[in-house]
């Protein structure tokens, strides 16, 4: 499935299947054909995906310093990050929440 969120406030985000999945889950709700973000819940969802963006940069920093410590190298991470993927979704939360406006998807 693609996602295509959709508000008055900015332009189209488009995501692929797996990571609107993603990112729906760490902003509490569950993936769906169709969906709504009010303005009233973006600003808990964007803090709960700096929380997630930050938890991964640090899991990969203690993987790297674990492989480090065992004198081995960890394969390169993944071509675009959680922080690198959400980033459009958020800015478009920021600019719908402070314009009042919903986020929908799949309508």
């Amino acid at each position: 499935m693609i996602y295509k969120f959709r508000s008055k406030a900015a332009g189209d985000v488009i995501m692929m299947g797996p990571s609107g999945d993603q990112v729906l889950r760490i902003i509490g709700k569950t993936p769906a054909p169709k969906g709504i973000i009010e303005p009233a819940a973006m600003p808990a969802a964007v803090q709960a995906i700096e929380q997630a963006i930050v938890a991964e940069e640090n899991a990969r920093k203690q993987a790297e310093a674990d492989a480090a410590a065992e004198g081995r190298t960890l394969p390169p991470r993944e071509a675009v990050t959680l922080r690198q993927r959400a980033w459009p979704l958020v800015e478009m939360m920021k600019r719908a929440h402070g314009e009042g406006k919903e986020i929908v998807w799949g309508v």
